[in-house]
């Protein structure tokens, strides 16, 4: 089997299961639950097949080609690190979709929450598996976006809403700015390939765009592991169902800003910059969270304030700057992500059971749920740093490495004071924890009587809780393997020498650890009659990130905006528009100040009279419409047609068919839907009021400005075409269309070959623009006024007499029976040389894109001559799977080609004999114009279906309380 299939499908199970989950959302719970487990299952076990290879530092590595000239391949990279992300995300997602199944309402059908979170494990794979650092942004990107809905799964509630927002702004905006930092990386080393990088560190370090890069790296890290000053939207996000918290914030989201500091140590590590900036936000976020934790009143919150904690502890010890710190952080990354998994599922039980999860509410729960009980103790235990737990060895890992810094009394000394504090604040929050919910005196507040959850609701605690015990006891023989692997993978031949044992002698960390436990001790016991009055966190209650952040938020949404609609007053678009251009207009100018005009003199005698004439005529069309364009709609739409007419014929006169024949359509397609949205336009009257002089004044100051800023467009166009090319890239496209492209029309060779990837994204535009028109016009009423007839129906109307044999206003449905007749009969017709257009595109003017405009001007024309109604009733009309299926057939003609191992949108032609045809060239890139032509056909369709159905619809009425009758026999 070659060695990129079993990553291949690690990280595209996910993605392909997600999608089916959506697909049969409506077939229950149960397959959306086998799906989700299954699929995990079934990349834990593929995970733990790649073992042998990277067990002794190897990476595993496959490049797909995607845009190679670019350095933007996709490439997929296995090391040990990875590995054992991977077995994290894999092994927990599936305890996740065990535990969900049950603990999620009984009427949820969980097809969302389930394709959602295997979309969130594909994403996450993408992360710790790319081997671009473009690639990995991508990958990061989409988490925030899968996270945003998982935050959200509840968007009935408003803290849901919120807790989303912000964590999608937070994350994502942390993640726009690891995109420039990725982007800097390439440009000092030359590429965004991450072996090359990694492999650069002596030059980043010593490039003098270093500290931008590493500060634009470094804010996307700690925005994604929630660490100081952007801890706030980890705490908001409990909203969540408790089985995304516990897979989100304890072993994949929160863990993947880590996971970066840790990939990017041997490049960005090693200098003053990075230990002050990491190590202080890991130091200040250690002991903040673990104070903060103290004094939660919720269970999720309590873990939420730990795990930010934990996650500073982790950032600390790779801002150290030491080998060590990198094993000890690595390590403490694999046991939170199971002790904090195994709470947050237990905090999940209690709520389940007990109906709250308020600790004040809560206590002597073990008395019915023993089982529970005691699983949530060994994990609290865990978390707290006891012995024969994992979190011990990992937090004795910490002390030795705050008592190993040498870097002067007072910088080592205080974290060492601040790393016992923390650790003791820890102690602490785990006894409130465990005895506040399960030991002490029955609480008698309970919404409902407790028990213990389901069996296999259980079972995922128990498996965690397990973890945590043979860690803890064995940790040489359990992780000590893997933890190496891991360890060589990011440190090399820097990788230290360390012991994984339970027993190290009396040494100063265990001191550490029993100071810590035993101050934790006394503080609980010290504060446990403050705990159940407190309300907010002591000496930090007015200091809060979140209304920090919703008063930043408020003020570039709404005060920002609202100062500059006072100092630019203008609630009309006219005077924005004016604005644009003008800014526009001054770059213009001062760019043209510093570039010399050297294009020669036009040469008036060799311009053709006739052609002279026909620009002339378009100049008077587009004149004329400017000037009628407020109360002679129709006429200014004719006239810009004619305008539009002019350019077309410029290019056939230019000897350029295929843009002729395209603008026209183009031209047809424009002009009808503008005409059917004017007609829900409100009437203008002319002569209502008088032009006073200064409305005259605007107008002539408009007429002037567009007269300047069209000739400086021209003289641009005109600068630009006359500019002398020496070689001129159009000889590359003539001579390579037809052996590389296996087309004459070296237009749509380009198009869909040389250009395809451009093509992909303007689709992916229209697509967008449509859906968003459908969405827009959904809501939109028109006036009372629009929705009658129109005058010369009326007229017909009046006119037309009553007999035995018609009824009134019969003549309104038969108003346009006639051309409705015409157009039906054509209707297939226009089809035929649609398909025509599309089949000769390749080799002859036409195209996808032609052929999709034809087709949609027939359905335009049926539409307006036979009506929505009509039409809708005798042709399935699906606009939205016309645009779906487009996408898909343009994406997937370029995915076709990564099968085969070459670059993405690579085209392929050959040769074929076919009956009655002879030898003709038959290219994939005809595949790729089929889905233009499916997408352009759906958008435009889509965009005549929102106009078309304002006829159906009625203005909505305001009903005023006094004018609803009382009914009979009431009062």
């Amino acid at each position: 089997m070659p060695d990129h299939v079993v990553p291949s499908a690690i990280l595209w199970l996910p993605f392909l299961a997600s999608l089916v989950v959506f697909v049969l959302r409506g077939r229950g719970r149960d397959m959306a639950a086998w799906l989700m487990t299954g699929t995990a299952l079934a990349g834990l076990l593929l995970t733990v097949s790649l073992y042998p290879a990277v067990a002794g530092g190897d990476a595993l590595r496959h490049v797909f080609e995607w845009a190679p000239t670019l350095g933007l391949d996709f490439t997929l990279r296995v090391d040990g690190f990875s590995w054992l992300f991977m077995l994290l995300i894999c092994g927990i997602g599936m305890l996740v979709g065990v535990y969900a199944r049950y603990y999620m309402p009984a009427d949820d059908p969980l097809s969302r929450l389930f394709a959602l979170l295997l979309a969130f494990m594909g994403a996450m794979l993408g992360i710790v598996m790319s081997g671009n650092v473009i690639q990995l942004v991508f990958f990061w990107e989409l988490t925030s976006l899968f996270s945003f809905l998982l935050i959200g799964y509840w968007h009935n509630g408003a803290s849901a809403r919120d807790g989303a927002r912000m964590a999608l702004i937070v994350t994502s905006g942390g993640g726009l700015c690891l995109l420039a930092g990725v982007l800097l990386l390439g440009h000092i080393v030359g590429s965004y390939d991450l072996d090359a990088i990694l492999a650069a560190g002596d030059l980043v370090r010593g490039h003098a765009l270093y500290t931008p890069t590493l500060v634009l790296v470094l804010l996307g890290a700690l925005t994604k592991s929630a660490q100081f000053p952007f801890h706030f939207w980890l705490p908001q996000a409990m909203s969540a169902p408790t089985p995304v918290s516990a897979y989100l914030h304890s072993a994949t989201m929160v863990k993947a800003g880590v996971f970066l500091l840790v990939r990017f140590w041997p490049v960005l590590a090693g200098t003053e910059q990075w230990f002050w900036i990491v190590s202080t936000a890991g130091l200040v976020t250690l002991v903040l969270g673990a104070y903060a934790a103290i004094f939660q009143q919720d269970l999720k919150a309590v873990l939420a304030y730990s795990t930010i904690s934990h996650l500073g502890l982790i950032t600390m010890l790779v801002g150290m700057g030491s080998a060590l710190g990198v094993v000890a952080a690595i390590f403490h990354i694999v046991n939170h992500a199971t002790f904090k998994a195994s709470l947050f599922m237990a905090a999940g039980a209690v709520d389940h059971e007990a109906g709250t999860r308020d600790l004040r509410q809560l206590g002597g729960l073990r008395h019915f749920m023993p089982i529970t009980a005691t699983l949530a103790v060994i994990a609290g235990a865990a978390m707290a740093g006891v012995p024969l737990l994992n979190g011990f060895l990992s937090k004795e890992m910490f002390f030795a490495e705050t008592l190993a810094a040498q870097r002067g009394l007072l910088v080592d000394v205080v974290p060492l004071v601040l790393a016992i504090a923390a650790s003791a604040f820890g102690v602490t929050y785990s006894l409130r924890f465990v005895r506040g919910v399960f030991f002490g005196r029955v609480s008698t507040q309970l919404p409902r009587q407790p028990h213990e959850p389901p069996r296999w609701m259980r079972v995922p605690i128990g498996l965690l809780a397990l973890a945590c015990l043979l860690v803890g006891i064995l940790p040489a023989q359990v992780i000590g393997p893997s933890l190496q692997a891991a360890a060589r993978s990011v440190l090399g031949a820097q990788t230290p020498t360390y012991s994984l044992v339970i027993w190290h002698g009396w040494t100063a960390p265990l001191q550490m650890s029993i100071v810590a436990f035993i101050a934790g001790c006394l503080l609980f016991v010290a504060l446990r009659g403050y705990f159940n009055r407190c309300e907010s966190t002591p000496l930090l209650g007015r200091i809060s990130g979140k209304r920090t952040f919703e008063r930043t938020l408020a003020i570039v949404t709404v005060d920002l905006p609202g100062w500059l609609a006072r100092f630019f007053p203008a609630r009309r678009l006219q005077p924005q528009l004016l604005l644009i251009v003008l800014v526009a207009l001054l770059a213009g100018s001062l760019a043209a100040t510093t570039a010399p005009f050297d294009a020669p003199p036009p040469r008036w005698a060799d311009i053709d009279p006739a052609f002279a004439l026909l620009w002339l005529l378009g100049a008077a069309c587009a004149i004329g419409a400017a000037t009628q364009a407020k109360f002679h709609r129709l006429a200014a739409l004719v006239l810009t047609g004619g305008a539009g007419l002019v350019s077309c014929i410029s290019f056939v006169w230019l000897s350029a068919p295929d843009l002729a024949a395209t603008q026209l359509l183009v031209e047809v397609v424009t002009t009808i839907l503008i005409l059917l949205g004017l007609r829900w336009l409100p009437k203008r009257i002319q002569g209502l009021s008088p032009d006073a002089p200064l409305t005259r004044l605007k107008r002539w100051r408009d007429a002037l400005i567009a007269l300047v800023v069209g000739a400086g467009v021209a003289s641009l166009a005109y600068a630009a075409m006359m500019h002398p090319v020496a070689d001129s890239i159009s000889r590359f496209f003539l001579e390579r269309a037809y052996v590389e492209g296996g087309g004459r029309n070296v237009v749509n060779v380009i198009l869909v070959d040389f250009r395809g990837f451009d093509t992909l994204g303007e689709i992916s535009v229209l697509a967008i623009v449509a859906l968003t028109v459908f969405v827009l016009l959904r809501r939109f009423r028109p006036a009372a006024e629009s929705i009658n007839a129109l005058r010369r129906q009326r007229r017909n109307s009046v006119s037309d007499p009553a007999g035995s044999d018609r009824i009134i206003d019969q003549s309104l449905a038969h108003y346009l029976m006639i051309p409705g007749l015409i157009v039906q009969l054509m209707f297939p017709v226009i089809l035929l040389f649609g398909v025509h257009l599309f089949l000769r595109g390749h080799d002859l003017p036409g195209g996808g894109f032609a052929a999709g405009i034809t087709v949609s001007v027939a359905l335009i024309l049926l539409y307006m001559a036979r009506g929505a109604r009509w039409v809708e009733t005798h042709l399935r009309v699906l606009p939205v799977r016309w645009i779906g299926t487009g996408l898909l057939l343009a994406v997937g003609t370029g995915l076709g080609s990564l099968l085969f191992g070459h670059p993405f949108l690579t085209s392929h032609f050959q040769y074929a004999d076919l009956p009655l045809l002879g030898r003709i060239p038959l290219a994939s890139a005809v595949l790729f114009d089929l889905g233009v032509f499916c997408l352009v056909v759906g958008a435009t369709t889509l965009m005549l279906i929102a106009l078309a159905h304002q006829s159906l619809r009625r203005p909505r009425t305001v009903v005023v309380a006094d004018d609803i009758a009382e009914p009979e026999g009431a009062g």
